[in-house]
């Protein structure tokens, strides 16, 4: 898929409340039956609810969170998927340490804690997605990579099937469900659509949008002298990071984001600002060449994002820029950083929260 725009969003979004009534506003209600809410969560021994997506709805995805009170039994289905042409389900595998993905294959999950026995655990995330081909991911706690950069998500065909559906319950044991998200609108990965969507406007919508758009571009030096793995949201940029990064590369950061104004009474809309930082680091055989190379760089993001990002002026703008040119000041100085800092001025729909 690619990064979810301001009209794909989580259309169902139970939150420990009863299922059918889920309240808020664009949230669609599930059906079914069984359980009860406690404690501000959702608690389930016997019973399942599903909401059937439209004949067009093929591309799904499903966020849960949740813990065991009892273990169900093995092959407890607790979670599926079904598109019309395929399936796929996350199932009990009758302990408390793992989960059965099943498919036209199945694979698990095996070092969790869905009983938190450990006094540090948390109730686990699961994502589940499925596309209108028949391809499965899942997650869990929103992590695609692990700390060595080795992903770390499931990865499996779906059965084919007939069935059209999105279900979450377990026929036994005690589950308790704290909450569950659905999207008709694709299969969406952790870095494509978030479940807050305060963070997915600031990072998915803003930051990693503006990334997606440089490595995209057609220009000479975006598209050949800058490599696409050295084009990236500034998570880290301690020295033994940077030090791992070919020059030139390109960091994005969102410096500082702002609401001037509500548009509406209640805080229906509003209006946000966004800075966003672009630094090109570059180093040559001389400090000239750097800054010339940086400079060419910089003028090419700065025409990328000026002619193909803010152009809906009555919801998204961009507003003005600034830019610092870097000078050397030390004899050791090899390395130069150019900045642009772009502000965008963006309208907000608050009512999918």
């Amino acid at each position: 898929m690619a990064i979810a725009t301001k009209n794909q969003f989580w259309n169902a979004r139970m939150t420990g409340t009863d299922p059918a009534n889920p309240g808020g506003n664009s949230n669609d209600s599930w059906t079914g039956s069984g359980g009860s809410t406690s404690n501000g969560s959702y608690v389930i021994t016997n019973g399942s609810w599903a909401i059937t997506p439209a004949a067009d709805e093929n591309d799904l995805t499903l966020v849960a969170c949740f813990e065991y009170g009892s273990v169900p039994s093995d092959n407890t289905t607790l979670l599926t998927l079904a598109n019309g042409s395929f399936r796929v389900d996350v199932k009990s595998n009758g302990t408390a340490t793992g989960l059965k993905v099943v498919g036209a294959s199945t694979v698990t999950f095996s070092d969790l804690d869905l009983s938190l026995s450990d006094s540090e655990s948390v109730p686990i995330i699961i994502r589940l997605t499925l596309t209108a081909a028949g391809a499965v991911k899942c997650y869990r706690h929103e992590i695609i990579e692990d700390d060595d950069a080795v992903d770390n998500f499931l990865s499996l065909t779906a059965a084919s099937s007939s069935d059209n559906t999105v279900a979450f319950g377990n026929g036994n044991g005690s589950v308790t469900w704290h909450s569950v998200y659905y999207s008709s609108y694709g299969a969406f990965n952790p870095r494509e659509l978030m479940t807050s969507d305060f963070a997915q406007d600031i990072h998915i919508r803003m930051a990693l949008g503006v990334v997606e758009q440089l490595k995209s571009s057609p220009k000479p030096y975006l598209k050949t002298q800058v490599d696409d793995s050295s084009i990236i949201f500034a998570y880290d940029l301690s020295n033994d990071q940077v030090r791992k990064l070919a020059t030139p590369f390109i960091h994005i950061y969102v410096e500082r984001i702002g609401s001037p104004e509500f548009d509406a009474l209640s805080g229906a809309s509003i209006i946000q600002l966004y800075d966003v930082d672009v630094y090109v680091t570059t180093k040559g055989t001389n400090y000239e060449n750097a800054y010339m190379l940086g400079l060419n760089i910089m003028g090419e993001v700065f025409d990328e994002l000026y002619t193909n990002t803010g152009l809906n002026g009555t919801t998204d703008s961009l507003e003005s820029h600034d830019v610092k040119l870097d000078t050397r000041l030390d004899d050791d100085d090899i390395i130069c950083t150019h900045q642009l800092t772009l502000t965008y001025r963006r309208r907000i729909k608050m009512t999918r929260r």
